[in-house]
């Protein structure tokens, strides 16, 4: 039996056998699955589950299994269960609008504030777009490393290169649009065309109070507030049609409100949310320096665990759009590499063969960007190592806040972030990523780890 088929065989077990799934997901590290009826769920017994990193309690139950294995074991998992490895649709409501009920229930119980839950919802609408947004910003970024050696940028390669790598950022607020409105229950087609209508160039021939419109104002928190907006009107307006006359009425009367609501008001309230978010930013990092880089990175480990990290990427995209990089991805990008240097040190102190063996798998991707597999596998489960890692993190921060290392495009973290920061700045980047790897090392080696840390792994 194929790895992949045992663990999703295992972990269905676990989980109390296929018929109780609702759906089921994946990202680049997380299985994500809706169990129909949690009481049949035993976390316990899914956690000792050889490949199994890790399991995150959240809207979904979030099982850390590691890039590329995730993948098969969520087709291997659709493939058994007949469910297709998505996002929630409207193809089975019933059972997920109970799921959902529950979820909340188990939510407060674990005292989950309205602000998680908040970076959790902006998390759903980003996590599918992820592997675009990684592959286009890392070919763009590449190709301005690329420019900057040398090569002509009006050459027919290099414009081919960044059609492909700048592309999907150009059009962004459609997909965003789309998710935002399938996250709130509406029609994605309407939240598309929602987006549309904060970044449609037409809107620079449109003068309002004696002021012509800025196409893109506001960026993705507009999107998201049109989006969001649209698909509840529709739900709303739905109540009140006739059946016979929905498929005409509720999307015409649902886009046409948006639009003038999305001139008038969406659109400008999100250019003053992006602007205070940016300025905020932009003014806290200024001010704060060193301390400010310090403590982001230091602090940024715990929302990774949790996965509301995602939540971030439209704070990342409004930096981007407003100043024309991002010098808040670099210093957040220690995290991962405070992990790495963390479990470097385990692995030359401890004689614990699973240990290190868990380490050789994580390690690489690790370095790459991915740092679930040594958080859930190696450092939060041995615990004062998550501490130190964060500690050698907010090292690098405060090195990357102190050379104002910005990036052009957002990404995976670790080394292949360097193709994404300003040339010439990337050997600095690459040396504040060494220094977070070396103190996650020198913390975690003198005063992170003991053996008998090692002994329930």
């Amino acid at each position: 039996m194929r790895n992949e088929e045992r663990l999703a065989r295992e972990i269905l077990e676990q989980l109390g056998g296929a018929d109780n799934i609702a759906d089921v997901a994946s990202c680049m590290t997380r299985l994500r699955v809706k169990p129909a009826d949690y009481s049949k769920v035993d976390l316990a017994g899914i956690k000792k589950i050889d490949g199994v990193l890790g399991v995150v309690e959240a809207e979904t139950l979030q099982i850390i299994l590691g890039p590329g294995i995730v993948t098969k074991v969520a087709n291997e998992v659709s493939e058994i269960t007949g469910k297709t490895a998505n996002l929630v649709d409207e193809s089975d409501p019933d059972p997920l609008e109970g799921l959902a009920g529950r979820t909340k229930d188990e939510l407060n119980k674990k005292n989950a504030t309205p602000f998680k839950l908040f970076l959790r919802r902006i998390a759903s609408i980003f996590i599918p777009l992820i592997p675009a947004i990684v592959a286009s910003g890392l070919i763009a970024g590449i190709t301005n490393v690329i420019i900057r050696s040398g090569a002509d940028p009006e050459s027919t390669l290099i414009q081919f290169l960044n059609l492909i790598g700048w592309g999907i950022f150009g059009y962004l607020g459609v997909f965003v649009g789309i998710n935002t409105a399938r996250e709130f229950g509406g029609s994605p087609a309407l939240g598309g065309a929602a987006g549309i209508l904060i970044i449609n160039p037409g809107l620079a021939n449109i003068t309002l109070f004696g002021e012509a419109l800025v196409p893109g104002r506001g960026g993705l928190i507009g999107v998201m507030l049109a989006a969001a907006f649209i698909a509840l009107l529709e739900k709303r307006i739905r109540k009140f049609v006739p059946s016979s006359l929905d498929i005409i009425i509720t999307p015409t009367l649902s886009l046409l409100i948006t639009g003038i609501a999305t001139l008038f008001v969406l659109q400008p309230v999100g250019g003053w949310i992006s602007d205070l978010i940016t300025k905020g930013l932009l003014g806290l990092l200024d001010v704060g320096g060193i301390l400010a880089g310090l403590v982001l990175a230091g602090t940024f480990l715990p929302l990774v665990v949790t996965g509301l990290h995602q939540g971030l990427t439209p704070v990342h995209m409004e930096l981007i759009n407003t100043i024309g990089d991002d010098p808040l991805l670099p210093i957040l990008a220690m995290g991962g590499a405070g992990q790495v240097g963390a479990a470097f040190a385990i692995y030359f102190k401890t004689k614990n063969e699973r240990l290190k063996k868990v380490i050789k798998g994580g390690l690489p991707v690790g370095m790459l960007g991915i740092g679930e597999p040594l958080i859930f596998g190696v450092t939060l489960p041995l615990g004062r190592p998550f501490i130190t890692a964060c500690l050698g993190a907010a090292v690098g921060g405060a090195f990357q806040a102190f050379f104002k290392i910005a990036t052009i495009a957002i990404g995976v973290s670790g080394i292949p972030l360097a193709f994404l920061v300003h040339t010439n700045q990337i050997l600095i980047y690459l040396l504040g990523l060494l220094i977070a790897y070396v103190f996650g090392f020198i913390f975690t080696w003198t005063f992170g780890f003991k053996e008998e840390m090692a002994k329930g792994i």
